[in-house]
């Protein structure tokens, strides 16, 4: 079944990225945004020649992916793709399956894979290189277990690696290029330089910016809502907030806010949130305190997945009864974004695997009668922030740091209590505190304070205690795909830690978070 483009900008050129799997194909999109070229993503298996000639990209990239070309049922390009006519770059998985149908071969086994730190040795010059191997061999990152052992007719040899000899390959004639490395990933340094050197090989303009984004998602909003009336929910977050604020330039009062304190809150959020929406935009905004509900709901659960999918039924639950009192809203808006949704497909709706379940993704029971509006749902954290700042979005509210939508429920691992996120407000407070009077906070991706299910005992004051543990988590990003912990002074985690157990009655040792994403996840849970 042929599914249609998720936009249709009619100002700009398309690439098309073509996924088979990899868990870093957001990042391909990723590079090309910074090069202001617009693309989208879509899964091998949901695309078919109808589709290629109503997308008619200006030129196509074939993701990674855990395949093999061998397996049963392996992922394979849609069938005309090659007839296109335009540039086609395949990367990893991408090469091997070019070079499987095009009549090469590929091989696995002992011996042929190369994982992590790898350094390619240049061969011939290619347009698709330039700026690379001016020093020498350039540093990429490998990740593959099968390699191509022999090219298909008509390409060459331009790069080598120790397990790769067929590491960069080129039909020069069809604009056809293939890489094993990734160059979207930050341990290639000069991978954006290769995909600059690609759409500009392309013929993009690259012209695509949050100026014009703006101006086609207010279109597109207006299109699919028509006269209809929305309710959008509001965490507080940028994500949820720039939406909202997108949303009513589009449609204006059809819009009204939906604002569900879950009891889920950092301190003093929902003041903060109802303040800035009332009385700076003057957006309807409807204050539902359902904090008992969800509470009681998660008595006694621990498992994190079911916390999620809870909260998730509940949020569900509060849009569907706050529609019907604004007058039978006909849509729900949300700011879902990319991350999101690639951490929460499954092979069976996409080739990627689940990493853990968003609440605000996966569509809508049918009893809602709603449809959603999710006019970020192919944007990045850091591409919602800038269009944020083309809305007069408040500088100080941008940089705030994400907050997941499912609140301190994933920074509570185990059962959640009253008495575990009273102890958590306070002591994340005094967390964030710290990281601003040490002027760290916009260095920082997102920083947060996790309560762990143990209790240790401590001496205080001569006296025994016995309270709770608690993790400090604090991490650098471009997109939130992955991420590096934050290297915080000694000095810096010593005087943060007294404070916290000095000023927080209920905790009486504090760990740092020292993992990076992978092989961890951002929240605890």
């Amino acid at each position: 079944m042929t599914q249609a483009p998720l936009h249709a900008p009619l100002l700009h050129d398309r690439l098309l990225i073509i996924d088979f799997g990899s868990q870093v194909t957001q990042l391909i999109a990723r590079r090309l945004r910074e090069l202001h070229v617009y693309c989208e993503i879509h899964p091998y298996n949901k695309i078919d020649e109808a589709f290629l000639a109503a997308f008619a990209p200006k030129a196509v990239i074939f993701s990674g992916g855990p395949a093999s070309v061998y397996w049963e049922g392996a992922p394979m390009p849609p069938k005309g793709v090659f007839d296109l006519g335009v540039p086609i770059l395949g990367i990893c998985y991408g090469q091997q399956v070019m070079m499987h149908v095009l009549g090469g071969h590929v091989e696995g086994g002992h011996g042929t894979a190369e994982f992590g730190k790898a350094y390619v040795t240049a061969g011939a010059k290619l347009p698709l290189l330039e700026g690379w191997f001016a020093a020498g061999d350039e540093q990429v990152w490998m990740s593959h277990g099968d390699h191509v052992s022999k090219i298909a007719p008509g390409f060459e040899v331009y790069g080598t690696s120790p397990n790769a000899p067929f590491a960069i390959t080129a039909d020069v004639s069809r604009h056809f290029y293939a890489v094993q490395f990734h160059p979207e990933v930050h341990h290639t340094p000069k991978g954006a330089r290769l995909y600059e050197n690609f759409v500009k090989l392309a013929g993009f303009k690259g012209d695509w910016t949050m100026g014009a984004y703006r101006e086609e998602a207010i279109r597109k909003i207006r299109e699919q809502v028509g006269d209809a009336k929305v309710i959008c929910g509001l965490s507080g977050g940028v994500d949820s907030s720039v939406a909202a604020v997108l949303i009513h330039e589009a449609i204006g009062s059809q819009l009204t806010c939906v604002f569900v304190d879950h009891g889920l809150l950092r301190l003093g959020e929902a003041e903060q949130v109802l303040k800035m929406f009332r009385d700076t935009y003057n957006i309807p905004l409807i204050h539902a305190d359902e904090s008992a509900m969800f509470l009681g709901a998660l008595e006694g659960v621990s498992d994190p997945e079911v916390k999620r999918k809870t909260i998730g039924r509940l949020f569900i639950d509060v849009f569907q009864k706050h529609a019907h009192e604004v007058g039978g809203a006909k849509f729900l808006a949300q700011g879902t974004l990319y991350p999101d949704v690639i951490e929460s497909v499954s092979f069976s709706g996409g080739p990627s695997v689940t990493i853990k379940s968003h609440h605000n993704v996966g569509g809508l029971p049918e009893k809602m009668g709603l449809k959603l509006v999710e006019p970020l749902r192919e944007l990045f954290k850091d591409e919602v922030r800038a269009l944020g700042r083309e809305l007069g979005l408040p500088e100080a509210f941008i940089r705030r740091h994400p907050f997941p939508g499912p609140g301190l429920a994933i920074r509570c691992p185990g059962e959640i209590t009253t008495e575990k996120l009273d102890i958590l407000r306070k002591a994340d407070a005094v967390y964030i505190d710290q990281i601003r009077k040490h002027g760290l906070y916009d260095e920082i991706w997102q920083a947060f304070a996790a309560i762990l299910p143990m209790k240790t005992v401590g001496v205080m004051g001569d006296g025994r205690t016995y309270d709770f543990a608690l993790a400090l988590r604090a991490v650098t990003s471009v997109d939130g795909m992955t991420a590096d912990y934050y290297p915080f002074s000694h000095d810096f985690l010593g005087e943060t830690a007294t404070r916290i157990i000095n000023e927080v009655k209920g905790i009486n040792r504090v760990f740092y978070d020292c993992t990076s994403k992978p092989p961890g996840t951002i929240e605890l849970e």
